[in-house]
């Protein structure tokens, strides 16, 4: 049966439910699912949790679920440059759960692999590792960090084939790959979509991890923060 279908919407048809844990590919704006994210909007699902490093920015990205009103909890690495994520955080309305970025990939690609926990160093000590299971190693303490598995997995990649197999982009890389792994359904938007087979030796994410396929709609990337070097007079 093929994995490609016509439209983001019917990409995630029969999928979306209040309640359900949504992991979501993206670093700031770079790599997002924008397609994806905006069907996740239109259905009104409500009472998500949503995993993810960060929640975009005000009115793009995850920020559109912020606005309205569909999170009731984020697992995150930082709340970053979203405002009303903060808001929300702070005024209890939305449950954060935060994780050192490093860690909140590995519990990423640790529920693709089919392991249930691990143990790291990073948190020992701080409020990240109140309340879980330490254990010392070597002489060195570390916390056990629990997998992440998610009902829907979101991802973006560059280049799609028929089989699902996908490459990235550069840095729209970023959590792309470990989300396609962690999701009992990965639902992936693709800029372009290739007749033949990919090269095995250039496949980030094999096909096996993709159930549905798109190709994401043109549109221009946005930019969270344009930094510019000062302008150089020419040379006489």
């Amino acid at each position: 049966m093929s994995k490609l279908r016509s439209s983001a919407a019917e990409a995630l048809a029969g999928v979306l439910e209040d309640g359900m844990t949504i992991a979501v590919g993206g670093f700031g704006l770079c790599g997002n699912p924008n397609d994806l994210i905006e069907v996740v909007r239109d259905s009104g699902v409500t009472g998500l949790t949503v995993v993810s490093n960060n929640m975009g920015v005000d009115g793009k990205g995850l920020g559109l679920l912020l606005e309205n009103q569909q999170v009731a909890k984020v697992i995150a690495s930082y709340v970053g440059e979203n405002k009303l994520f903060a808001e929300q955080y702070l005024d209890g309305t939305l449950t954060v759960e935060f994780a050192p970025q490093g860690t909140l990939s590995e519990r990423m690609r640790a529920g693709g692999a089919g392991i249930a926990a691990f143990y790291t160093r990073a948190g020992v000590g701080t409020p990240v590792a109140e309340g879980k299971p330490h254990a010392e190693f070597d002489g060195h303490t570390y916390v056990q960090e629990r997998a992440i598995v998610a009902d829907v997995a979101l991802v973006h990649a560059h280049t799609a084939d028929p089989a699902g197999n996908l490459v990235y982009r550069s840095s729209a890389r970023n959590f792309n790959p470990v989300v396609a792994t962690c999701g009992k359904v990965t639902v992936v938007e693709a800029e372009h979509l290739s007749e033949e087979y990919l090269d095995p030796e250039v496949v980030v994410t094999p096909g096996i991890y993709v159930h549905r396929l798109v190709q994401a709609v043109p549109r221009v990337k946005a930019i969270e923060k344009r930094t510019v070097r000062p302008r150089v007079p020419a040379a006489d």
